[in-house]
């Protein structure tokens, strides 16, 4: 994501690709200020698009909006900073600012692997509310160009980043080594922190993985929770795609009370009003 986007190009990328951003406005000065009314920009975890003056006004409103974001507080905020010696702004006005969160998508997916049913898999999950990772150590086998909401992770150790990045998220196994796959379900076993596993593969496989797993000491409840062969069984077909759309539709059933409600875009004017009387001039200074 580029950091010279506008604000308006980043809350388009924002929403294709799921990432929770705030979008900052300003609603109103008074005196001398480095932006005008209806100036905007957009925070993300790790980013900032466009500017509402710059300075530590900025930094503190950035820092805010983060807060919020790590505390998936995604509803909206009025906050009133005055631009004296606490900000090191020398301006002499004040500003007034709305905080609006948007979750972006809640769901995360890593897949292992970028062979023929994970790059069918990609194909249905870029029409879906969900934020991928794709791994692989193969730069070759990625395609092209990626889905908005898919990331590219290219690795040649992909056992070592797999804690960290599959913490909080679904994961699917589908690379083209067995032992690979085997040491993924270990590595995930041991930090515990995924949200579910599931592995490519037959029946057999899967009787093979369970008994090697049991004799390095894993409880039948933790192997239990690797998912082999993945997707539903109900949904039949070999042929990546047919796969693909089993997988989804496992993940789908699996995650249906996790997903968030839809959330309300904007604010009508009673909202409005009410965080203005909330927020006089003065409070929530910094």
């Amino acid at each position: 994501m580029d950091s010279r986007m506008s604000w308006y190009q980043a809350v388009a990328h924002c929403e294709q690709s799921g990432e929770p951003y705030v979008l900052v406005t300003v609603l109103g000065v008074t005196g001398s200020v480095p932006r005008e009314p209806a100036s905007k920009m957009v925070v993300t975890g790790e980013h900032s698009y466009d500017t509402i003056g710059g300075g530590h006004l900025e930094y503190r409103i950035c820092q805010q909006a983060r807060e919020r974001l790590a505390a998936r507080a995604y509803t909206s905020e009025m906050a009133h900073f005055p631009l004296g010696a606490s900000l090191g702004q020398c301006c002499g006005g004040s500003v007034s600012v709305l905080l609006e969160g948007h979750p972006g998508c809640e769901q995360q997916l890593v897949i292992f692997g970028a062979g023929h049913v994970a790059k069918a898999l990609v194909t249905v999950m870029a029409q879906l509310p969900w934020r991928v990772t794709w791994v692989d150590s193969r730069a070759d086998q990625f395609p092209a160009e990626l889905p908005a909401n898919v990331r590219q992770h290219l690795t040649d150790d992909p056992v070592g980043d797999a804690p960290a990045l599959c913490a909080g998220a679904q994961v699917l196994i589908l690379t083209h080594n067995h032992q690979l796959d085997f040491d993924l379900c270990q590595a995930l076993l041991k930090s515990a922190d995924c949200d579910g596993i599931g592995l490519i593969g037959s029946n057999t496989k899967a009787g093979r993985f369970r008994q090697r797993l049991a004799h390095r000491g894993f409880s039948d409840e933790a192997i239990a929770g690797i998912r082999c062969p993945v997707g539903r069984q109900d949904i039949p077909g070999k042929r990546p795609m047919e796969v693909a759309v089993s997988i989804t539709a496992e993940l789908l059933s699996l995650t249906a009370s996790q997903s968030p409600a839809e959330s309300r875009r904007g604010l009508d004017w009673k909202e409005l009003r009410g965080l203005i009387r909330q927020s006089p001039e003065g409070e929530k200074t910094e």
